[in-house]
């Protein structure tokens, strides 16, 4: 009798033992299911209980704080170190990009002072040439170059003040055709003072001028020739007779262009 309690406890035993067993691979499937832990893990987190009331109170309060927050992002973290990643290299660029264009600001103003100081010479400078040879193109008279706006010196229109000589100072606009045209070449010859080029091309702009005002065109062509030379595309004869070399183009045959070359200066001799 003895024998058979002790199987029939032993029997009961093993059965809450398997039922225990049970219960523990059910318990360490739920941990790694809910959070990804396996038992000797899940170990380290191992706490006693005291109140065990206490303990399911706080955890139901738990679990409506995380229930309220609403739907989980589980790949949060790992798109929060790529988007990171991505946000610290557009800053890196951004202070780049910054620090550029308060470099190429600061080059840009220098670049502005330069081009204003040496704007500002070369205008005084053609302005001061432009009076003396429309003095002498005009054999007389006046003539002025103004900045419309001297704070802006770099955007300011620049009006063109003339007075030939036996009329009153006034704006290019208001001469006449000849006048303009003698004009617009004592300004054209003021640059070239003021900058000199070895090498001109000048196409007819001489072509509104009456025989007077051609023939001091061409003395003082003559005169600036001394130091740059001069391609003169003309038809006024006062200016043909002091070049040097004259190139016609002639049609004898119908359709055939030939060149004619004439060294002036020979054929005086």
């Amino acid at each position: 009798e003895r024998i058979n309690e002790l199987k029939d406890s032993l029997h009961k035993i093993e059965v809450r033992k398997t039922r225990f067993e049970i219960q523990k691979e059910s318990i360490i499937k739920k941990i790694w299911e809910k959070y990804e832990l396996s038992l000797i893990d899940a170990l380290k987190y191992k706490t006693e209980i005291e109140d065990y009331s206490k303990i399911s109170d706080r955890i139901n309060y738990l679990k409506d704080e995380i229930k309220y927050l609403g739907r989980v992002n589980i790949n949060s973290i790992k798109e929060y170190e790529e988007i990171m990643e991505r946000y610290t290299f557009l800053n890196s660029q951004k202070k780049d990009l910054i620090q550029a264009k308060e470099s190429l600001n600061k080059v840009i103003s220098e670049l502005e002072n330069t081009m204003k100081k040496q704007f500002v010479e070369s205008f005084n400078e053609i302005n001061k040439n432009f009076s003396n040879i429309f003095n002498q193109l005009f054999n007389g008279g006046k003539a002025n170059l103004f900045l419309k706006d001297d704070s802006n010196v770099l955007e300011s229109n620049i009006e063109i003040i003339a007075q030939p000589p036996g009329k009153k100072l006034q704006n290019l606009n208001l001469l006449s055709g000849g006048e303009k045209a003698l004009t617009a070449i004592a300004l054209l010859f003021s640059i070239l003072k003021t900058k000199p080029t070895p090498f001109c091309i000048l196409d007819e702009i001489e072509a509104a001028l009456d025989d007077v005002n051609i023939f001091r065109f061409a003395d003082f062509l003559k005169e600036f020739s001394k130091n740059s030379q001069f391609i003169i595309i003309t038809h006024r004869k006062g200016t043909m007779e002091i070049i040097d070399y004259l190139y016609g183009i002639t049609m004898q045959e119908y359709g055939v262009s030939k060149v004619i070359a004439i060294k002036l200066s020979e054929r005086a001799c």
